[in-house]
């Protein structure tokens, strides 16, 4: 699922600026927003640890998956792996199978869940507090 490739550091910047985009986006009082943007974000954090890695996902049935699994084992924390595949659900279950009610509670969950793992990324990246 996964190809070797050579990204520059531009284009491990350019993944990551867009993931917090997103999350920046994620800041909002309508659950369906923070949601949506949460996970963007998150898969965004995975394709940028895999371009760390120079790690290319081939879009194929079940890349977001591998994605979440890659992540989860390339940053040592199966938690990402647990909750992260739940929000992929949650999203393909909205998608594809006639929408589901996320309440806001459970969306800032996911929202602070995401923010933990942007200050993951950035300790593995290298890089200096962001957000």
């Amino acid at each position: 699922m996964f190809k070797q490739f050579s990204f520059s550091k531009n284009q491990i910047e350019k993944y990551y600026k867009s993931a917090l985009r997103d999350f920046s986006l994620s800041r909002s009082d309508n659950p369906e927003i923070i949601f949506v943007f949460s996970y963007n974000c998150l898969l965004k954090l995975a394709i940028t640890v895999c371009a760390k890695n120079n790690l290319r996902i081939q879009p194929r049935l079940g890349h977001h998956v591998a994605l979440i699994e890659k992540m989860s084992e390339l940053l040592d924390n199966q938690d990402i792996a647990l909750i992260a595949d739940d929000m992929r659900s949650k999203r393909n279950k909205d998608l594809y199978d006639g929408g589901v009610i996320i309440s806001l509670k459970e969306a800032k969950l996911y929202h602070e869940f995401v923010a933990n793992l942007i200050k993951q990324v950035e300790k593995y990246l290298g890089k200096p507090k962001l957000i």
